[in-house]
């Protein structure tokens, strides 16, 4: 994978508030939820890591508005020579593809407009919309506030607690979470929400579908990567390999519910599922890129998914 030196780094598609303490409350000791409720996140958090615990999907506790943000640092980061060498910068130009490969296939795939979502990068804690959060719950989308947050040391978590290393692990992470922003606005969360609501039995297998079918958003977008441009038309990448793919499939199969708790020392428990297997993963990943259309993501179609997993 290489990124477009020459690429302009939209740097207003983020907002920067690792500088101001996060505010918000945390979760005074209560279970950090993987995500989902008001608040559909991608990972499994810190805290279960650690202790091996592994729970259903809850709103974020606490409420209020977000952290103060001030892009002032970020800003004059991004726009040096070598601002691809760097973490944040890296990611703004990922979020910059991203929102580009949306601004042209939503319309033309489901003929809504694309409206962007501003990523939020915080440290320690925030609040959102979704209500507080720290680090631990990992990268994820609130819908009450249309924004995606993140705490971008998670990609050191992802890489040696969760076995996930590549590089191309940072886009398919935030690709997935802005799968959940398309799904917002097409309003497949809300309906999926309220099927949850009339059946309260089927909860978890709607919330797999809901996840499953961001990981097949996130490929689609994988398969259009390069051909994503900024604001005056430059690449974004130069290139995205194989390899790229394969770490992006690598990922989805280490983030699995089944592969979770199993590393968490638990038993296999498919009623507890909430995002899908590690194989459901990856198949679904690979079916956005294979096919490019995120119209084949489908996967609240009858059969698209196991409803025994």
């Amino acid at each position: 994978m290489e990124l477009n030196e020459n690429a302009e780094i939209d740097t207003s598609q983020v907002e920067d508030a690792r500088g101001s303490g996060g505010g918000g409350g945390g979760f005074g000791g209560l279970p950090i939820p993987i995500g989902g409720g008001g608040l559909t996140g991608i990972i499994i958090t810190v805290l279960l890591v650690l202790v091996g615990g592994y729970f259903g999907v809850n709103n974020l506790g606490g409420g209020g508005s977000s952290s103060t943000s001030d892009n002032g640092k970020i800003n004059s980061e991004c726009k040096q020579g070598d601002a691809t060498k760097q973490l944040d910068c890296r990611n703004v130009l990922y979020i910059n593809s991203i929102q580009a490969y949306w601004a042209t296939e939503l319309p033309k795939a489901f003929g809504k407009q694309y409206e962007k979502s501003v990523t939020k990068i915080f440290a320690n804690r925030v609040n959102t919309g979704c209500g507080a959060a720290d680090s631990g719950v990992g990268p994820f989308y609130c819908p009450a506030d249309d924004k995606v947050y993140i705490d971008l040391t998670f990609y050191q978590l992802l890489a040696k607690q969760l076995g996930a290393p590549g590089e191309f692990a940072q886009p398919y992470v935030l690709a997935h979470e802005y799968g959940h922003h398309v799904q917002d606005l097409l309003g497949t969360e809300a309906k999926m929400r309220r099927a949850q609501q009339s059946d309260p039995d089927s909860a978890n297998l709607q919330s797999v579908r809901l996840e499953l079918q961001a990981d097949c958003y996130a490929g689609a977008w994988a398969k259009g990567a390069t051909g994503t441009t900024d604001a005056k038309g430059n690449k974004i990448f130069k290139s995205l390999t194989d390899e790229d793919i394969q770490e992006g499939i690598q990922t989805a199969g280490q983030i699995g519910d089944d592969t979770l708790q199993q590393r968490n020392g638990g038993t296999v428990n498919p009623a507890e599922f909430t995002h899908g297997t590690s194989a459901d993963r990856q198949k679904w990943f690979r079916t956005g890129y294979d096919s490019g259309d995120p119209t084949k993501c489908d996967t609240f179609a009858p059969g698209a998914v196991n409803e025994g997993d």
